[in-house]
């Protein structure tokens, strides 16, 4: 194991998540940051974490969502989006599927942010719910 990947393991997520946001120094940085700072705002007991070779995840008793970035997309997927009221229409993408829910975001998109603190909140009430599924 080169030096690098073991000081990158020592870590914490957050500053994992930190450093990936610097390093895209980009609109996706931006959109990265700001996803972060709403889903902290919609609930201070969220727990950080890094996965899958760079992903930031978002938890609180159980997935909330992830931080996905690629070249022209930023995607929020929602752990269990098919189950989240979605009055505002966030949800663009993985609308097939029977799990998942995400929301890509494109350069100069904007995000409704009540909308979107809105669905962190529900995803929090449903994975603490005594039916969690």
């Amino acid at each position: 194991m080169k030096k690098n990947d073991t000081s990158r393991k020592a870590d914490s997520p957050s500053r994992l998540i930190d450093a990936r946001i610097k390093e895209l120094g980009d609109w996706r940085g931006e959109v990265l940051s700001r996803i972060r700072s709403l889903v902290k705002e919609a609930d201070s007991r969220i727990v950080e974490e890094w996965k899958w070779r760079g992903v930031p995840v978002w938890y609180h008793d159980g997935m909330i969502c992830t931080g996905e970035t690629y070249k022209s997309v930023v995607k929020v997927t929602f752990a269990k989006g098919a189950q989240l009221k979605d009055p505002s229409g966030l949800f663009n993408s993985s609308l097939e599927g029977n799990v998942r829910r995400a929301i890509n975001l494109h350069e100069g998109e904007k995000l409704d942010e009540p909308a979107f603190k809105a669905l962190i909140r529900n995803a929090v009430a449903l994975n603490a719910s005594p039916s969690r599924g």
